[in-house]
């Protein structure tokens, strides 16, 4: 049993059998949210006739004695962390930075500490705006783990407002305006294009969005255009493309190019139908696709109005150097075909 943890001990009916095991759970913890429960059977904290279980869709076939073993309780509030952060622009009102792959904005279920928010705390102290709740001080917008590049976050309410109705807007009637780099399998059949095709959160795989006409799904508008065609032997192997977003849906760059398809390089959510394909790669290109270990998605350029000055603010990043090596190699690998 986890260190401090509270055993609760429950006994499966047989009118139970064939119900999955995070589902069983939620029936008789009714102070447990069916994720939560999730999260703690990911953790180790559930066993099945005495053997821990981690798959929360586990079939139960009845009878069965199920012990969780609740750890003691978080702090509700995050705390600060000594974090290093890549500071790009910083006022009373607002902090621009570099965020880096691997960094959680917020802190969420298996991600209570190491986060973004966790170093905005350390870093602003109290200043932080309180509007998105304790979890997500300052946050206005986001970006996935494995992307890198540029983020604001507000410092007062005043900001967070001002740049949360930017970002609603997208752009529509201000200077708001997000340009990312992808670097996508195969050679695009335009140089530039829109893709217009709304989105929802898969039913089968709640971490994966779609690309769905049902009446839940959010319109969604990403504008790409080509600025590299990596291509060998006659045949494109990869692009390089700068996207532009009209709308901010979650993994939206990443759902549509995957939905035309030319899904981001390194992305294992929606690009594990093309893992094949890094074996035509050459060898220098298909090391740096390797050590780079995620999608290839940087966001590169944010620009927005100040909330208090109103004067347009942009900033760039460059991408790094774990992108940028795979781009170098990729442009070797087609200089050498070339020669």
């Amino acid at each position: 049993m986890p260190q401090n943890a509270t055993p609760t001990t429950i006994e499966i009916t047989p009118a139970e059998a064939g119900t999955r095991l995070d589902k069983a759970l939620a029936g008789h913890l009714g102070d447990l949210s069916r994720a939560r429960i999730q999260t703690l059977i990911a953790a180790g904290h559930v066993a099945v006739d005495g053997e821990m279980v981690r798959d929360a869709a586990r079939r139960l076939r009845g009878g069965e004695t199920i012990r969780l073993d609740r750890p003691p309780p978080e702090p509700a509030e995050p705390r600060g962390e000594a974090i290093p952060l890549a500071i790009l622009y910083e006022d009373a009102d607002l902090v621009v930075l570099d965020k880096p792959a691997g960094m959680v904005v917020h802190p969420a279920g298996g991600h209570e500490s190491g986060t973004l928010v966790n170093a905005l705390i350390a870093h602003c102290g109290a200043s932080l705006s309180g509007i998105n709740g304790v979890l997500r001080p300052g946050i206005v917008h986001r970006l996935d783990k494995e992307t890198s590049g540029v983020m604001v976050a507000a410092k007062n309410d005043h900001a967070h407002r001002a740049l949360a109705a930017q970002f609603a807007d997208h752009g529509r009637t201000g200077p708001l305006e997000r340009r990312y780099l992808a670097l996508v399998w195969g050679e695009l059949p335009r140089r530039s294009g829109t893709i217009d095709a709304a989105i929802a959160r898969s039913s089968a795989n709640r971490e994966k969005m779609i690309v769905s006409r049902a009446a839940q799904a959010r319109f969604a508008i990403t504008h790409y255009d080509a600025i590299e065609t990596f291509a060998a032997g006659g045949r494109g192997l990869a692009s390089l493309i700068a996207c532009r977003l009209e709308t901010g849906r979650t993994h939206q760059i990443r759902v549509h190019l995957a939905h035309i398809g030319h899904p981001l390089l390194g992305d294992p959510l929606y690009g594990s139908g093309f893992r094949t394909r890094e074996a035509n790669l050459p060898p220098a290109a298909r090391q740096a696709l390797e050590r780079l270990g995620r999608q290839a998605l940087h966001a590169e350029m944010l620009a927005f109005a100040h909330p208090r000055t109103g004067e347009t603010m942009r900033f760039e990043s460059p991408p790094p150097p774990d992108f940028a090596a795979l781009v170098a190699a990729l442009a070797e690998a087609v200089a050498m075909t070339d020669r």
